[in-house]
């Protein structure tokens, strides 16, 4: 292992724990739809998540090489305090959008977060904006408008293909095919996201100087990432999965196996091409596109619309935690132990809030109300929300809950 030093071991030590928020954050990218519709028991498929995001995170760099050498110029004299810096807005924006049951995107979070945090210590001109356009900016309006429009047109397809077919003799190879579909979105979460952390950890070793400009990731930096995220899915963040499976539209097993299948197919080709794609915004235009496939389907668009107004929040809001908690660790060692310390208390005062209403295994496929439509608010998922108002005007009829699948034992 490189020398590493005191504050580039905290620096990796944040990298893993932000990568871990990742985990239980995104979990809903692969497994909702599988546990909404009763494909799978909800901790199965969590664990069967975890093993594939761990085998996933060993198929590429691509990614990785993209945040370690791409976002970020790491020959601007970027230091490691500032990496501290990024991760905890990054950090704080995952809990946040966790603990309101929003799927938004941890890579932008964490892409919001170095950006914010390098601009307040360097200036914009050590952030490759050519970079932040092709790489990230485009691919996050692009591939969740290719991952809907394909799901949309795979749903129709499947459902045409099957019209003449008895629904209780199809039933269990659609089981078999959300299975199959799932575990191709674990394993396309885990080339993507997991490489987000090496990327990270990879350029606090290049900022210390114990790697390199434009080295790849080491051995024990992929291992533990992948251990990390690994971990978090499988803790399962149950909130986010509640929103997913029930909150966008009524999600049926043709439905699921086609919104999974597209979104790995578009995760796969962008980890291919490097590009840091948000997994969460693919799998939630998949699972849009999957309602609108369906004859009768409904999309509730006030929970849509609220969680797109994340999508877009999310680069500022991680930006402006990451640049104040820059400018605050570059004080000294004093800055990183108190800007540590603020990470700590908001963690843990998030939690403790999660607690009041606790959402995990047991009761995330219970519907606790339908779609408001006197103001456009859910309580889908959980009661405590970000401040994003949906338009007076919009209403959507909220269809009729779906009865429960099948209880886990």
């Amino acid at each position: 292992m490189e020398h590493v030093t005191l504050l580039i071991a905290i620096v990796i030590v944040t990298a893993l724990a932000f990568d871990f928020t990742n985990g239980f954050h995104d979990t809903a990218n692969a497994m909702a739809t599988t546990i909404s519709t009763g494909a799978m028991a909800p901790k199965a498929a969590v664990a069967m998540s975890a093993v594939l995001n761990l085998v996933g995170a060993f198929l590429s760099v691509e990614v990785a090489r993209t945040i370690s050498g791409g976002i970020i110029d790491e020959e601007a004299g970027i230091q490691p305090e500032v990496i501290f810096a990024g991760l905890v807005g990054a950090i704080v924006w995952n809990l946040l959008t966790w603990l309101a049951g929003l799927p938004s995107s941890s890579s932008h979070a964490l892409f919001g977060g170095l950006i914010g945090a390098t601009v307040a210590s360097i200036g914009l001109g050590a952030v490759n904006g050519d970079a932040v356009v092709t790489k990230v900016l485009i691919p996050a309006v692009a591939a969740p408008l290719v991952a809907g429009v394909a799901a949309t047109l795979a749903t129709r397809l499947t459902y045409r293909i099957t019209r003449d077919a008895d629904e209780q003799a199809t039933a269990g190879g659609y089981r078999a095919g959300q299975i199959a579909s799932a575990a191709l979105v674990s394993l396309a979460h885990g080339t993507n996201d997991a490489q987000k952390t090496m990327g990270v950890m990879t350029l606090a070793l290049i900022a210390g100087g114990s790697l390199a400009p434009g080295a790849d990731p080491p051995l024990w930096v992929i291992t533990s990432a992948g251990v990390a995220i690994a971990l978090g899915t499988y803790l399962g963040g149950w909130r986010i999965i509640r929103t997913m499976g029930k909150g966008l539209t009524d999600i049926r097993p043709p439905q699921g196996f086609a919104a999974q299948t597209s979104a790995a197919t578009t995760i796969l080709a962008s980890s291919h091409m490097g590009f840091a794609l948000s997994t969460t915004q693919v799998c939630s235009g998949a699972v849009m596109g999957s309602g609108l496939g369906r004859r009768g389907g409904v999309v509730r668009w006030s929970t849509a619309r609220r969680m797109v107004a994340a999508w877009f929040l999310t680069l500022p809001a991680a930006g402006l935690v990451g640049a104040l908690a820059a400018l605050l660790a570059e004080r000294g060692d004093w800055g990183v132990a108190a800007v540590a310390v603020l990470l700590v208390a908001a963690s843990a005062a998030i939690w403790q809030r999660s607690r009041r209403r606790p959402v995990d295994h047991s009761n995330v496929n219970d519907v606790e109300s339908d779609v408001d439509e006197v103001n456009g608010s859910t309580a889908i998922g959980e009661p405590i929300q970000l401040v994003i108002p949906a338009p007076a005007s919009a209403s959507t009829p909220a269809s009729a809950s779906p009865s429960s699948p099948p209880s886990e034992p």
